[in-house]
Parts: C-alpha cells; sequence; structure tokens
C-alpha cells in the first residue's frame, strides 16, 4: 500500500468513525498550500473552517508561540500570568466591549454563553428560577455538545442523543414575525449566527439582524451572536454584523483568535452582563492559558491594522464575481455568501457535494461539502488572487465534467 492509503486505513482501524474526510493524508502545509505524504501540494480552499484565517504556519503567529513555549504555557486561572491582562484587554477593545470569559473551543464558548445568559435572566431581568428560555435559529450549527445538539435541527447531529436539555425554542432563520413572536417574559436572550456557516453560508435577508438587534433591545432580551466562524475578517469585517451597523450583546468567539496554532475560544461582552459571574461558578483549567493567550494577542495585533478584512473583503468581491458567473450556466444553482466565503449548491446532475470535493481533490483543490449538494469555499485570508484564480479554473474543469 501507499503512504497514503497505510495512514487512512489505520486511521480507519483506530479512530472512532465521526468524521468522514477526503481521501488525503496532509503532512505539511504553508500560506494556502497543503503537502501530503506522497509530496503532491492541494490549495486549501477551506482553512480548517475559518480557524487558518492567517493560513497554515503563519510566521508572525509562529513565533509568537515559539517564544511564549519558552517561558511559560500553563498556570490554570488559579494565578494569574502576565499575558492574560493584556489578552483581555486587548480582545475587549477590538470587540468594542469591556469583558472577557476565555475558554477553548468554540462549543465551550456557546456553553458559556447560554450559562451566562441564563445567569444574567435570573439576576439581573428577574426571570423565574428554571424558566429561562433562548431562542435560536433553525439548521444553526453552534457546536455537538449535549446541550446544544438539543437545540439543533440537523437529524445527524442530534439522533440518538436524547434526553436532551430543556429551555430553547426554535424559529425559522431570517423571520423576525416568528422570532417576536416566540419571545415572552422569560425569554433571556436570542442566539444567532450572522451567517449560518454549516447550514450552507445563509446569509439572512437585509434588515434582519438590525431587527433583531431592535427587537431584543425593546423586550430586555440580550442578542448574543456566534461569530466563531463569520468572524475575526473572514467576510471583509472584523465581524459580519458590521456590515449592517448591529453590535449585540454578546459574542461568541473561536476558531481563527488561535490562529490555527493552538484552540482558543471567548465570550466577549459587558460588564453588566459578565459581572453575573462569581468565582467558581464557571471556568476551564485551560481557557485562557498563557500560550493560548500570545498567540491570539498577535491575531488581534494583525486584526487592528485592517488588512486582513480589506483583502477578505476584496478578493471575496472577485471570489462572488467568478462564483455568480457559474451560477448562470446550469452547473451551479445558487451561490451565497459575504467576503471570503461561500456556499455553492451544485446542480444535482453533476453529483453531489461530496462528489465534487473527490473530484476537486483529483485536480489538487481541498474543498467540503454540506447538507448534500452543497460545497464550502473559505480560502486563508492571505491567499494570492492568482491561487484562487487557479482554484476557480479548477473548479470549472470539475463543473465541466
Amino acid at each position: 500500500m501507499s503512504a497514503t492509503e497505510t495512514a487512512i486505513a489505520s486511521a480507519e482501524a483506530h479512530s472512532a468513525h465521526n468524521y468522514h474526510p477526503l481521501p488525503v493524508v496532509v503532512a505539511s502545509a504553508e500560506g494556502a498550500w497543503m503537502t501530503d505524504v506522497e509530496g503532491r501540494r492541494y490549495l486549501d480552499l477551506l482553512a480548517g473552517y475559518s480557524a487558518l484565517n492567517f493560513g497554515h504556519g503563519n510566521r508572525r503567529l509562529i513565533d509568537a508561540a515559539k517564544a511564549q513555549l519558552e517561558r511559560v504555557t500553563l498556570t490554570s486561572r488559579a494565578f494569574h500570568h502576565d499575558r492574560f491582562a493584556d489578552f483581555c484587554t486587548e480582545l475587549a477593545a477590538l470587540c468594542g466591549m469591556e469583558m472577557v470569559l476565555p475558554m477553548n473551543t468554540g462549543a465551550e464558548a456557546v456553553e458559556t454563553a447560554v450559562k451566562t445568559a441564563r445567569k444574567w435572566g435570573y439576576r439581573v431581568k428577574g426571570v423565574p428560577d428554571g424558566m429561562a428560555k433562548i431562542i435560536v435559529a433553525s439548521d444553526n450549527f453552534h457546536g455537538r455538545t449535549t446541550t446544544i445538539i438539543s437545540f439543533s435541527t440537523d437529524p445527524e447531529a442530534r439522533a440518538d442523543y436524547g434526553p436532551y436539555t430543556p429551555g430553547f425554542e426554535i424559529v425559522p432563520y431570517g423571520d423576525l414575525t416568528a422570532l417576536r413572536e416566540a419571545m415572552t417574559e422569560n425569554t433571556v436572550a436570542v442566539l444567532i449566527e450572522p451567517i449560518q456557516g454549516e447550514a450552507g453560508v445563509l446569509v439572512p435577508p437585509a434588515g434582519y439582524l438590525p431587527g433583531v438587534r431592535e427587537l431584543t433591545r425593546e423586550r430586555n432580551v440580550l442578542f448574543i451572536a456566534d461569530e466563531i466562524q463569520s468572524g475575526l475578517g473572514r467576510t471583509g469585517k472584523t465581524f459580519a454584523l458590521e456590515h449592517e451597523d448591529v453590535v449585540p450583546d454578546m459574542y461568541v468567539l473561536g476558531k481563527a483568535l488561535g490562529g490555527g496554532v493552538v484552540p482558543v475560544s471567548a465570550v466577549v461582552s459587558s460588564a453588566e452582563i459578565l459581572g453575573v459571574f462569581r468565582p467558581g461558578e464557571h471556568g476551564s483549567t485551560f481557557g485562557g492559558n498563557p500560550l493560548a493567550c500570545a498567540v491570539a494577542l498577535e491575531v488581534i495585533a494583525m486584526l487592528r491594522t485592517g488588512e486582513y478584512q480589506e483583502r477578505a473583503a476584496e478578493l471575496g468581491d472577485h471570489l462572488h464575481r467568478e462564483l455568480g458567473l457559474l451560477a448562470g450556466g446550469g452547473a451551479v444553482e445558487t451561490v451565497r455568501g459575504r467576503g471570503l466565503w461561500a456556499g455553492v449548491d451544485i446542480a444535482p446532475a453533476l453529483g453531489t457535494g461530496r462528489q465534487i470535493s473527490e473530484r476537486l481533490m483529483e485536480e489538487r483543490v481541498l474543498v467540503k461539502d454540506t447538507h448534500g449538494s452543497t460545497i464550502r469555499i473559505a480560502p486563508p485570508l492571505v491567499i494570492s488572487k492568482e491561487d484562487l484564480d487557479w482554484g476557480l479554473d479548477r473548479l470549472r474543469t470539475v463543473l465541466s465534467v
């Protein structure tokens, strides 16, 4: 067997089959390119589901990590460390907020947001104990913990994991009337993705997000924005909500915050909201560790220049213009997205999203499918226009077969 076949066979034999990866085995990567164990190079148009916004092996991030590795990597939150205050201060400033509660993974951050909203509801809003409700959108993806899949509408994520956590109301994404009707005196928060990534990069109707902001403010309900995939430059702005001049009560961040080097996530909000916590009520051994803070501080510094947001906006316009031309030719039914992020619905006659992804892999381009006929395109923000065009040419080749 080849090195690729050997590695895949071993993985299949000894790891749980909770993913269905493409049959490529990556050995190294730089920028927007990955090299497999056979020495073949592939253009990465997925960027770790936006965790690699700044590319593979970004020198600034690797240097920041190496420098911190030589000093201290973990103290737990039992002690202060010299990177923590700067991380919280700088991330709060980037978000225009006051306080940060750091965690590790995106799902942990969403769980933290849920706990925060409930505690705020009981201590500040005055909701009767055990009665807090959080409204979410259909087709959401916020993670895969037991509580989070309790308000998923995806059968693959939800089936066979009950009993489910109560306290959530699901309404159609983009429907302000349904959201208004679902609100009661016990509603403490609305949790939504400004752009739904896993659902196929769904952008809500114009005016929906400002409407959510207005409605939540009217009803004394927290607006929680899950910007784990959409935030930190991906859409051409620091946050996707900025496209409609909306500021939530709480950001939930992850993925690109760790630069593809270490897992870093955070809930960012006001002192009034995050101030509901007292010592011992919530925490994480690794949340806010020195290594994570060092890398995230470099990410924040890079975002503060605005160059990555500008690059995502300019290349994103080019990406959507080129994909739009494909949508008129019969091979592509719909293209959605914003910035360097697109969901492409493939005409069923050409194959499933998985089949198209496999054909693109043969052309040395890596994407990933979702929901049957859709492929997602989300290259690192550092990709060159020439490389992006090369990848789009390969897509045209595959869709012309």
